[in-house]
């Protein structure tokens, strides 16, 4: 599978965290997550949907596909495991969720996977 781009990722997540929290979830649901304006979330949902990661009603209620939700699901078990990394190490929860947000995107899987290991020993 091609590699998709931080944003999208960022996109895929969101949809996947609202739909948890929410239920459904519309294109104004991440506009108003993100502050994202409108036309900007559409252009991505566009891209998304042609990539084949996200599908959307005719009533408007976005869907992660297979692919979109594989893709989900990775990136925010890494935001978890990063954020729980960081506040084992003594970091304010508010810091570590930030920092887990910049580096989930670009952290090797090997580093990850050692980060992972080194919380189940604790």
């Amino acid at each position: 599978m091609k590699k998709v781009s931080e944003s999208a990722e960022n996109y895929l997540e969101t949809i996947l965290v609202l739909s948890k929290r929410k239920g459904s979830v519309r294109s104004i649901d991440i506009a108003n997550e993100l502050d994202f304006s409108k036309p900007s979330v559409s252009i991505a949902l566009k891209h998304l949907r042609e990539q084949g990661h996200v599908v959307i009603s005719e009533d408007g209620v976005l869907s992660l596909t297979e692919s979109g939700r594989r893709i989900a699901e990775g990136i925010y078990e890494r935001h978890l495991v990063l954020t729980r990394f960081f506040t084992s190490l003594g970091v304010d929860e508010d810091i570590a969720q930030a920092d887990a947000c910049k580096i989930e995107h670009i952290l090797d899987p090997q580093t990850f996977n050692a980060i992972k290991r080194s919380l189940k020993d604790r």
